[in-house]
């Protein structure tokens, strides 16, 4: 098995750049690109016949592998264009006329899953100040629990196990959001009882857009008819048949024509974590985070991010003076990390990073805040 080190030649633009920026767009592995221009070479050469030769299968084939990094049976898991649209498949398999239609989540959850459930008629949406808010509210009204695995804003990772206990001892159904933890922080849905998860490739699955997933649990698939559906979701789609017919497992959350160039790309990056092995991953983000803490402090500035590692993901949050600034300039000096508001910069080291590029990063962020430390050589 490859030492972690050695995957650096598989991601071309770390030749040219520190690459922190992997909680939000992960970094391109080479093979991506030849996967793309297998997907071209098959349309030119193979036309229509490409859908039966594996194309429409995609949605459920590549759902199979994001399952083996998730702990998902196969079967379980269906690829669609983005989070927004895998949680709306969800929604749509429920009505909010009745007792119980209350939503809850906590306020750090992602804006776009925010702006989903507010936007539900007849939802009752109660936002709590975190995950232990969370449990508090969850009652017998409560239908939906779509909360996040790891925090964005801050890499915090939240005590999934707790709210999946309180959810179902009051029936009520958890929607995982993993977008922020596949891939660098290990992830078993089947041994934490959510009801649902989803997530994308854009982060630490280096996947890139366009393949966002959809977990539902086996025995609670059969029973849901989601009325966002398309022709992808019937039992005999080639029937052409005037009424919907859902298919069994996963295929019944699909939709309409499948994202096939994104599915192809994506598949390259899924290739390198499994090889890696999302365990051996979390091992080295421990240490680099820890590195980028001890650092930071050093430095003088306030880490936002849990300073426990039980406790934190992949990334590390840090307020500095004129941090949107110092975000600009280090970008000039090929620092890639990125901004955000009442956040400040937030670094997002993988696996393929080096311990003297956090060190490098930290000492241009000193420098360009103005900060004076001495120990950051060391």
């Amino acid at each position: 098995m490859a030492e972690l080190h050695e995957y650096r030649e598989q991601f071309p633009i770390l030749a040219d750049t520190t690459y922190l920026i992997n909680h939000s767009l992960g970094a391109m592995p080479a093979a991506a690109e030849e996967r793309v221009l297998e997907y071209a070479h098959s349309w030119n050469t193979r036309g229509v016949r490409a859908w039966e030769e594996g194309w429409w299968d995609l949605p459920l084939t590549v759902g199979d592998q994001i399952g083996r990094l998730i702990g998902a049976p196969p079967g379980s898991v269906s690829m669609h264009q983005n989070v927004t649209i895998a949680e709306a498949i969800v929604i749509s398999c429920f009505g909010f006329d009745g007792p119980r239609r209350r939503i809850v989540y906590e306020d750090g959850n992602f804006p776009s899953v925010r702006y989903l459930y507010q936007a539900q008629r007849g939802a009752d949406i109660l936002v709590a100040a975190d995950d232990e808010g969370v449990i508090e509210a969850i009652d017998e009204r409560t239908l939906l629990v779509p909360v996040t695995h790891v925090l964005y804003k801050t890499g915090a990772i939240q005590d999934v196990e707790a709210i999946v206990e309180a959810a179902h001892e009051h029936g009520a159904l958890v929607v995982l959001d993993a977008y922020q933890s596949a891939g660098t922080v290990p992830l078993d849905v089947t041994a934490l009882g959510v009801d649902f998860a989803v997530g994308g490739s854009v982060k630490w699955l280096c996947g890139g857009p366009g393949a966002g997933w959809l977990y539902v649990r086996p025995d609670l698939a059969a029973t849901l008819e989601p009325a966002l559906t398309g022709w992808q979701a019937h039992a005999r789609p080639f029937a052409f048949e005037p009424a919907q017919d859902y298919a069994e497992g996963a295929a019944r959350f699909l939709t309409g024509t499948p994202n096939v160039p994104a599915l192809y790309a994506a598949t390259a990056g899924y290739d390198l974590i499994e090889e890696a092995g999302v365990d051996r991953i979390r091992e080295r983000s421990r240490e680099q985070t820890a590195l980028l803490v001890e650092l930071l402090h050093e430095a003088g500035f306030p880490v936002g991010s849990p300073h426990d590692p039980e406790r934190r993901g992949g990334t590390v949050v840090v307020q500095v003076p004129g941090s949107k600034r110092v975000n600009r300039q280090l970008a000039e000096r090929g620092v890639i990390c990125d901004w955000r508001p009442d956040v400040g910069l937030r670094l997002g080291p993988h696996f393929f990073n080096t311990d003297d590029e956090l060190r490098f990063a930290v000492e241009q962020i000193a420098e360009l805040s103005g900060a004076q430390s001495t120990s950051l050589r060391a």
